[in-house]
């Protein structure tokens, strides 16, 4: 049953708002292991390298939330406004930018812990393949398949 323009804006609204409570205790509790990390006893014997990674990767989780956040805070303050699409295609863009920010920082907190556990070489093995499924899952493969799309159309 085909829906209207308005019925479709609240689809994908919902739709956006639903994905966001997938991914934002997944931020915040990664933000909180971050907080955390400095004051443990380990924290002291992270190399000059982990140290570094490991602020990448707090900032990184900081930059995500805001981005991930905000498009909650653009919905609020411009409630009733009569922009839902301008407020669906402004979070579209948030919520890509702030889920790139969270696989910066996941891959970084692998490096870190990996290092520590291990050895560098495994940390970059690890990390390297973490990056690449991050990559092909949340890019690679939605890029793909609009490109597939678009070539059918075209035909």
């Amino acid at each position: 049953m085909p829906e209207s323009e308005r019925e479709r804006r609240n689809r994908e609204l919902i739709e956006l708002l639903n994905e966001l409570r997938v991914a934002l205790p997944g931020v915040q509790v990664l933000f909180a292991f971050l907080l955390a990390v400095p004051f443990a006893n380990g924290f002291p014997k992270l190399g000059k390298v982990d140290r570094d990674v490991f602020f990448v990767a707090f900032i990184t989780t900081a930059i995500s939330t805001a981005f991930l956040i905000a498009p909650s805070s653009y919905h609020r303050l411009r409630w009733r406004a009569h922009d839902k699409e301008q407020l669906l295609r402004t979070s579209n863009v948030l919520t890509i930018i702030g889920l790139g920010f969270l696989a910066v920082s996941i891959v970084c907190v692998v490096f870190v812990i990996t290092d520590f556990l291990f050895h560098r070489t495994w940390a970059a093995v690890f990390t390297a393949v973490l990056a690449v499924t991050f990559f092909a899952l949340w890019y690679g493969l939605p890029l793909a398949t609009a490109l597939a799309e678009s070539r059918r159309a075209s035909r």
